[in-house]
């Protein structure tokens, strides 16, 4: 839906912030100005979810798909021998209904309006009059009921004779105005989570709520929402009201928005902000709004944390936090984030600040360490270790056997650097596992393996696969699916679709977009894929992991002693990789970067951390001489098939990888 504000171009930006700065366990989310509810939805796979607003149809909209957890089964319909309510609404004779909308919102009325046209109107009053005394009967539940007249509000846009917004209707038909109207069927995803959806004021709800995350994204200006969309209003609550001027506005008096009036909009702020029993608070704003970034700021620190302020800017025109080029833009989302002020002394908070950002990095812990690796892999079997799902460039579950011989035992925090394909850090044995990785999808993916529902995964990926009829023939039903996937973001829906695409391989564009071909012949979701996906998801719970996606030189090294444990697997600088090449939405990976790591991991050495790097000398005839010249103050174990622990020498020369562990140990 065409919305004002709407924040779907802006939800992976409000991921990344959200990412950075909450990893705290939190569960509970709030969207308190949630409009369509795009924000509400893409949140629901981690949180449990809070949403309001003040409009009834956006509270409907949202509710029917957070507040229910599976589209509704209809069975009293079904019962009373309707067993599709959608064919049967959309294709039942309407010539001669006429109701409220058809009255003052199309030329067949005495105002002559021209939003809809005769036919879609008189659809819409036999939709909404018959889903009303379904209600009325006890042939649908509240569920069922806002569900279905949600379907109905998202399809008026696409048959309604405007030009964005229902403030006037246009003077000629559109062509899209001769459409038949439909009902748009909504996914739901399960979170397994008691959801709920207000349709309250803000400022009063905010006293009587309480969660982890609070997402505010108030009106901008003093364009007030409801004049835009009164008709989407009224149709909402079907409610006849007495319309006024040309347009047919409803009144709306009650229902004005404090945000949207220079005189009240920072008071409002503060209402919201200083009420909050929320821990971390994000807005969403506009450096066109009634309010500056400083009067936002200075609201925040009155009420937060002073030092936990943050402000994110991103171009109108790039979202996607890709800041790059010459041009210099002059209009700005903004992103604040603040951490809100404990019932603890203020001033012990102060105090802590420092160990708390840190905590918000890197959540350490020290361990006793034994030194003395053993020297025979009697007792390791590659069946020992789990498999991970995922096929990804480079997975290192071939080499577990021999790696993990090389690993120091007793680990309290191991930190996987690159996670990749997570082989390395769900086998690992670790008091605690960090996992960092810049695919922030695929890392939101296996985050959320993490804590999901086993049956609830298998149960999504079964119907997916039955939806689009998912196989290693059908390419157009895999087409359909990566465009669904591209438009929703569903991390069980990414797994899904990486089976069944070339080579079972994690490909994005540059817009963060999966772009990778289907796998004909020979790709699909076999069953020993499911079974290797139960396994890694019971393995992902039994162990205490926090995830990050960031830049590897944003991982603090200042909480880790020498009893922690880093291992790391980057992009080889002198082999080939999808991953590498600096056009799959991420940094290409050059010298530049490789010596980076390097820095880093003398900076570990200094302090004491344990480290090891996988990483190859030679490859194909070319040798990494810069590699080779920094590991040799190191430790420099060979990997091979048949394992043998030695020093390799740049001497021997080789066409063929030469793959090598890096240690410090």
């Amino acid at each position: 839906m065409r919305f004002i504000g709407n924040k779907s171009n802006l939800l992976e930006s409000i991921k990344r912030v959200i990412d950075e700065n909450c990893n705290d366990g939190s569960r509970v989310f709030c969207d308190i100005f949630s409009g369509t509810g795009s924000v509400s939805r893409y949140f629901k796979p981690y949180y449990k979810i809070i949403s309001n607003d003040i409009l009834y149809f956006s509270h409907i909209l949202t509710a029917a798909t957070v507040e229910n957890n599976g589209v509704p089964a209809f069975e009293k319909l079904k019962e009373a021998g309707i067993d599709d309510p959608f064919t049967y609404l959309e294709s039942t004779d309407t010539n001669d209904h006429q109701g409220f909308v058809t009255e003052e919102y199309s030329p067949l009325g005495s105002a002559g309006r021209m939003y809809l046209t005769v036919e879609n109107a008189r659809r819409i009053d036999f939709i909404r009059t018959t889903v009303e005394k379904w209600k009325n009967n006890g042939l649908v539940t509240m569920g069922e009921y806002k569900y279905l007249i949600a379907s109905l509000i998202e399809g008026i846009p696409y048959v309604s004779n405007i030009t964005g917004t229902y403030g006037a209707y246009l003077k000629k038909w559109d062509k899209r105005a001769y459409k038949h109207i439909e009902l748009i069927k909504l996914g739901v995803f399960d979170n397994n989570e008691d959801n709920i959806c207000y349709n309250e004021d803000a400022t009063k709800l905010i006293k009587k709520i309480k969660g982890d995350i609070l997402y505010i994204d108030p009106p901008y200006n003093e364009r007030q929402y409801l004049p835009n969309y009164h008709l989407l209003e009224t149709v909402a609550k079907y409610d006849s009201p007495a319309l006024t001027g040309v347009t047919g506005v409803r009144p709306y008096t009650n229902e004005k928005s404090e945000f949207c009036q220079k005189k009240s909009v920072k008071n409002a702020f503060d209402t919201i902000i200083s009420n909050a029993n929320f821990k971390h608070i994000i807005i969403s704003y506009s450096n066109d709004g009634l309010l500056t970034e400083e009067q936002i700021i200075d609201i925040l620190k009155s009420h937060c944390i002073p030092e936990s302020v943050k402000l994110y800017k991103i171009p109108y025109s790039r979202y996607k936090s890709k800041i790059q080029g010459d041009d210099k833009p002059t209009h700005f989302e903004y992103i604040f984030y603040a951490q809100k002020k404990c019932t603890v002394d203020e001033k012990s908070m102060s105090q802590n600040i420092a160990s708390k950002k840190a905590d918000a990095d890197v959540s350490f812990h020290n361990f006793r360490l034994d030194d003395k690796a053993s020297n025979t892999t009697s007792g390791i079997d590659k069946k020992s270790f789990v498999k991970s799902p995922m096929n990804y460039i480079g997975g290192k579950y071939k080499l577990l056997p021999q790696l993990s011989r090389l690993f120091p035992k007793d680990i309290n925090t191991f930190v996987d650097l690159f996670a990749g394909g997570f082989n390395v850090a769900v086998n690992v044995k670790a008091n605690k596992t960090l996992c960092n990785d810049m695919n922030y999808k695929v890392v939101d993916m296996v985050r959320f393996f993490s804590y999901a529902d086993i049956n609830a995964v298998l149960k999504r990926i079964d119907e997916k696969i039955n939806e689009y009829k998912l196989s290693k023939e059908n390419e157009e039903g895999y087409k359909a699916f990566r465009e669904y996937y591209n438009k929703t973001g569903n991390p069980i829906d990414l797994f899904t679709l990486s089976c069944f695409s070339f080579n079972y391989q994690f490909r994005f564009n540059n817009n963060m977009e999966f772009n990778n071909p289907f796998g004909r012949n020979r790709s699909q979701f076999s069953e020993t894929t499911r079974k290797n996906l139960i396994v890694f998801i019971e393995a992902l719970k039994e162990k205490n992991i926090e995830f990050f996606s960031r830049d590897f030189r944003e991982i603090s090294l200042d909480a880790l002693g020498q009893n922690d444990f880093i291992y790391c697997d980057p992009p080889y600088l002198i082999a080939t990789g999808s991953y590498n090449d600096g056009n799959r939405g991420f940094h290409d990976w050059g010298i530049v970067e490789e010596q980076a790591l390097y820095d880093y991991l003398d900076r570990a050495n200094a302090l004491g951390i344990k480290f090891a790097l996988s990483n190859v000398l030679s490859h194909k005839g070319v040798e990494n001489t810069m590699l080779y010249n920094w590991a040799r103050k190191y430790n420099i174990h060979s990997i091979k098939s048949n394992y043998s622990n030695c020093n390799y020498h740049l001497k021997d020369k080789t066409t063929e990888t030469v793959e090598v562990l890096i240690t410090n140990y």
